[in-house]
């Protein structure tokens, strides 16, 4: 095996937008290659976590492709939760190509991973008040323009599998729900 410097960042990418790829761009500036883990690949249709990790594994991909971003620099892995915090560190180890510094602002994650003796680093965050997942669903359910923060492809995307209407529907309270 090579000696290459290989980093993780784990999100849940739903959807990915521009922040998050401004955040793999500097991330690659700083690593050789880079895992991306679709956090919680078990959820999907809920306000929350709209997507299915197929989707959004092929919206990282093409988005990245959108970016000229050499797919050889890059491993995309679904990532399932598990419910016990003491053992996630070596479960995600365990679910990727090998790496050595994570990349993550979540507290949590964070101690796990110092914890199991990883270097650990923020990930820059750009416009974070704009570029965030919430906030393009936040948008898409208020009929605003949530197009600015996601490349084309995530917009194509969207389209295809008809993203848009998923997530109102998903809003939308039946009567013994209130």
């Amino acid at each position: 095996m090579d000696n290459k410097v290989r980093g993780i960042l784990i999100g849940r990418m739903q959807p990915i937008h521009k922040g998050h790829i401004q955040v793999i761009k500097k991330i690659l500036d700083e690593v050789d290659e880079i895992v991306i883990g679709i956090g919680s690949a078990q959820l999907s249709h809920e306000l929350k976590d709209p997507f299915t990790a197929g989707e959004r594994v092929v919206m990282v991909t093409q988005a990245l492709a959108e970016e000229n971003i050499d797919p050889s620099r890059y491993y995309i892995i679904p990532m399932e939760d598990i419910n016990y915090n003491a053992i996630w560190a070596a479960h995600v180890k365990l679910m990727t190509p090998p790496f050595s510094i994570v990349y993550s602002g979540n507290p949590l994650v964070k101690q796990l991973f110092e914890e199991e003796g990883y270097e650990v680093k923020n990930p820059p965050l750009f416009d974070r008040i704009h570029l965030s997942g919430s906030e393009v669903r936040r948008r898409i359910l208020n009929d605003e323009n949530w197009q600015e923060l996601v490349s084309d492809s995530t917009i194509a995307v969207m389209k295809e599998i008809r993203g848009v209407e998923r997530l109102k529907n998903l809003s939308v309270k039946e009567i013994s729900d209130l």
